[in-house]
């Protein structure tokens, strides 16, 4: 078996990527570092897990070899498609098209990378015109997420499965709508979901294009606060 990186490698790999040698920044890029480990890591597994799905392996024989319960087994690789009661349709469309863009990119599953990437599927969303005026596009955006999730050659799943990372992100869409006082989840509630988790592939990618938490947020909040005052005057 291929080695994987030892402690020694990943400490090289860290104080390479880091800005400086100030404990501070090799900090900040280890912890970097290791979420993006985590994060390929998990989507390693999911291929394998749907790859013995697709072969017939049950739940109890697919909990054998990764030496945990089926419950626990179940509970980590079985995220469906979420329910969309409260979705605008520009919403539901943009979560239609992650799965699309997943697919497209041959990856067995939809993670935060592919959530945001389907917002660019809806131009006239407000989270596609955020990002538009953030100077971010969709073939930037597909780039950076290669770089991390190389284009996969296996046969794909018709219903992809979503990462726990994405699955939170959909959650925490409605917990910022109603931050936000809305009884709607739209694209822009999404892509603060999006942006909330910092280690998430997508915060990750936007952070690397030149776009913060921050000034995404801000950009955001005021595109909503126009609506709602010319709303308002109307």
């Amino acid at each position: 078996m291929t080695p994987a990186p030892t402690l020694q490698d990943l400490i090289e790999t860290v104080e390479h990527d880091a800005a400086g040698g100030d404990p501070l920044d090799l900090l900040a890029t280890a912890s970097s570092t290791v979420a993006q480990l985590e994060e390929v890591g998990d989507a390693v597994l999911g291929h394998f897990v749907d790859r013995c799905r697709r072969n017939g392996h049950s739940w109890t024989e697919i909990s054998g070899a990764l030496g945990v319960t089926k419950q626990a087994a179940h509970k980590r690789f079985s995220f469906s498609a979420p329910t969309l009661e409260r979705f605008t349709e520009r919403a539901r469309r943009a979560v239609d098209a992650a799965a699309v863009a997943a697919r497209e990119l041959r990856h067995n599953f939809v993670g935060t990378e592919h959530l945001l990437l389907g917002l660019f599927a809806q131009p006239e969303g407000l989270a596609a015109r955020a990002l538009a005026g953030a100077g971010v596009d969709r073939a930037a955006v597909e780039a950076k997420v290669l770089e991390v999730v190389p284009r996969g050659g296996e046969p794909m799943l018709d219903n992809p499965l979503y990462t726990p990372r994405a699955s939170l992100a959909l959650q925490g869409a409605l917990e910022e709508a109603l931050r936000l006082g809305h009884n709607y989840i739209g694209t822009e509630h999404i892509l603060l979901g999006l942006v909330r988790d910092r280690d998430a592939l997508s915060a990750r990618t936007l952070k690397e294009l030149g776009v913060s938490v921050e000034s995404i947020r801000s950009r955001l909040v005021e595109m909503v606060n126009a609506i709602a005052e010319q709303r308002r005057q109307s």
